[in-house]
């Protein structure tokens, strides 16, 4: 099978890859959540005019200069005054308290001098001044939170404030993580002669979670078939809508990984694609569920899913934006002429004079190497058979997650 090329294989991940189902969840729940329907406001803020500041309620042609106003009662925030404003008269009010009818201003209480129960004014003041409008903030009815919002912090205060105590939203895609290899031991596990401590389930959950899905932890699939496939058939039990499997996607002996899908009835859409780290990734279907293989270094599985995981938890959250931002950047040191697949170089981004990052690719670019996978913050992508470039030159880069 040819090389695919990355946007083709991006495009197959995400073909048909539409929301999942509406659920009703509390407000407190529904932090990285996303919209499944337009929210509008059910109620006005603020309801009536305010008092933006605390002072004396005021009509403002009385509010002259040296002006003596008595003081007939006192407005505080939810409990309005009940009678009205003559001429000469004031109210002290504090802030967020419902203006009384008649009064058009509030003077700052900086702005007055108080004396007994009357009160002098220091500072004119004009119309309107110090007040919120009744419906400055959102009127009822507004649409404030449209369909494939991510609710974060700030959407959460915004549709507290509408007055929604729950909200429609898609539910969590369902990531199973199925590791893969007889070489594979836990953290703060013992080692035998040539096994390794596996890390990429770890960066993998936390990856799928940042983006919103629930991880299922399928643990580790010996290079058998059978406990491949019965890894495989533990993620359709449990639901998942993507499968993610991790190492086993190469052509050795005990790449068996691929071998257990097609036996499993998988759809196979790709499995190999024109990029570096990550050549031998595999996409298909198994019934509903999606299946992503992915390279067992922890490189390459980590890169393959982040370019095409996370736009595809998102395109199943129903969020709006999906694919990732790219960005321009000028290379802090030389490169040399690309081969046939598009390479992801892992970098630093540093502050630059001109006002493009400077990318300086870190180290060896090795696709086992997590230290420097850690240290970058970037990737610099080369396109294929891209000529060789030297520092200085513009490039294309990709944002790695804080």
């Amino acid at each position: 099978m040819a090389l695919m090329p990355v946007a083709e294989a991006y495009a197959a991940v995400l073909k048909d890859a539409a929301p999942l189902p509406e659920e009703t969840v509390a407000l407190n729940d529904a932090h990285h959540r996303t919209l499944s329907r337009d929210i509008a406001a059910l109620r006005t803020q603020p309801p009536d005019a305010m008092s933006a500041m605390d002072g004396y309620a005021v009509r403002a042609s009385d509010a002259v200069l040296g002006a003596r106003l008595k003081v007939i009662g006192e407005v505080a925030a939810g409990r309005p005054f009940t009678s009205s404003l003559g001429a000469k008269e004031t109210a002290r009010i504090f802030t967020g308290g419902v203006v009384p009818d008649g009064a058009d201003a509030i003077v700052i209480q900086e702005d007055t001098t108080r004396d007994g129960d009357f009160v002098v004014i220091n500072e004119a003041s004009t119309l309107g001044k110090n007040i919120r409008a009744a419906g400055i903030d959102f009127k009822q009815g507004d649409v404030l939170l449209p369909r494939g919002t991510l609710l974060a912090d700030r959407a959460l205060g915004l549709a507290a404030g509408m007055n929604h105590p729950h909200l429609p939203v898609h539910r969590r895609p369902r990531v199973a993580i199925l590791a893969t290899g007889d070489e594979l031991v836990a953290p703060g596990g013992t080692l035998a002669p040539g096994q390794i401590i596996f890390s990429n389930v770890f960066a993998l959950t936390a990856l799928a979670r940042s983006e919103g899905a629930d991880v299922i932890d399928l643990g580790i699939a010996r290079d058998t078939l059978d406990s491949t496939t019965d890894g495989i058939r533990r993620a359709q039990g449990s639901g998942a809508d993507v499968l993610v499997t991790t190492g086993g996607a190469s052509v050795g002996d005990h790449d068996l990984v691929q071998a257990a899908l097609k036996a499993e009835g998988t759809d196979m859409a790709f499995w190999k694609i024109a990029l570096r780290p990550g050549k031998p990734m595999m996409h298909g279907r198994l019934d509903a569920m999606r299946v992503l293989g992915l390279p067992g270094n922890p490189v390459s599985s980590y890169i393959c899913a982040y370019l095409f995981l996370v736009p595809l938890i998102r395109a199943l959250s129903g969020r709006t934006h999906i694919d990732h931002v790219f960005e321009q950047a000028r290379l802090g040191r030389d490169l040399p002429a690309n081969d046939q697949r598009q390479d992801y170089l892992r970098a630093r981004l540093e502050t630059g004079a001109e006002g493009l990052p400077v990318a300086t690719s870190v180290g060896m670019q090795d696709s086992s190497l997590v230290a420097n996978l850690a240290a970058a913050n970037a990737l610099i992508i080369r396109p294929p058979f891209a000529p060789a470039a030297p520092a200085g030159s513009t490039c294309t880069i990709l944002r790695l997650p804080n």
